[in-house]
């Protein structure tokens, strides 16, 4: 059975802002058997390849790797983000074009209402 191997830059963590783990590619193998329940401890079974992750600081060098070693891959590129460049100052600004209202505004920035004491 022919094993293969995925090549790809991991993504952003949901918890964290910065990018300090997505600078490197990972090779991986993908799995071979398909995971059963092993009858006497009912633990996940499956094979051992497919625990070893190698990290390479290029996608060109883990291809390399891939293509001394023989092994098929496919190499899985990371989507770009698209981001508007602000400022900090952006989300103080007066001529937002977010609407405020009364409920989402500080107390000491509203105008005093009728009825309001």
């Amino acid at each position: 059975m022919q094993v293969k191997a995925k090549i790809y830059r991991p993504a952003k963590t949901a918890m964290s802002s910065g990018k300090a783990k997505m600078r490197y590619w990972i090779y991986e193998f993908e799995p071979v058997v398909k995971k059963s329940p092993e009858p006497l401890m009912g633990w996940n079974s499956g094979g051992t390849l497919e625990q070893v992750q190698m990290k390479f600081d290029t996608k060109e060098s883990a291809v390399a790797y891939a293509k001394t070693r023989g092994v098929p891959f496919e190499v899985i590129d990371p989507e770009d983000r698209m981001r508007k460049p602000k400022s900090y100052a952006a989300n103080f600004a007066y001529d937002k074009r977010t609407a405020f209202s009364r409920f989402t505004t500080p107390r000491y920035m509203m105008k005093p209402q009728e009825g309001d004491q």
